[in-house]
């Protein structure tokens, strides 16, 4: 996003901490990105999801931290074939399911 004149980008956001921006990125198995997005800090995870799944490779797993813990995005790669090795949220109604130890090819 284009900063106003003068000002600051959007995509530094004020924390309790400071300011600060997320990278999501797309690694492949080696831990090289792939795609990358950018969001302020205070943004949802939910957002950096759901700009990269369009960009997914043909993979069989998707592994992620807590913050991508949402059912539309475990749908989503469902429905591209990808299993999701993501962790569920403390505050999750119902558990999920996933793999604890690496996944290897």
């Amino acid at each position: 996003m284009a900063a106003k004149k003068g000002g600051r980008g959007h995509l530094i956001g004020r924390i309790k901490g400071g300011m600060n921006t997320k990278l999501h990125a797309i690694c492949d198995s080696q831990g090289r990105p792939i795609d990358l997005f950018v969001t302020a800090g205070q943004v949802s995870d939910y957002i950096g999801a759901r700009a990269l799944l369009s960009g997914l490779p043909n993979v069989k797993w998707l592994l992620g931290d807590r913050g991508y813990d949402a059912d539309w995005f475990r749908e989503a790669l469902q429905d591209k074939g990808i299993r999701a090795c993501i962790p569920g949220r403390k505050k999750r109604k119902t558990p999920v399911k996933y793999p604890s130890r690496a996944i290897t090819a």
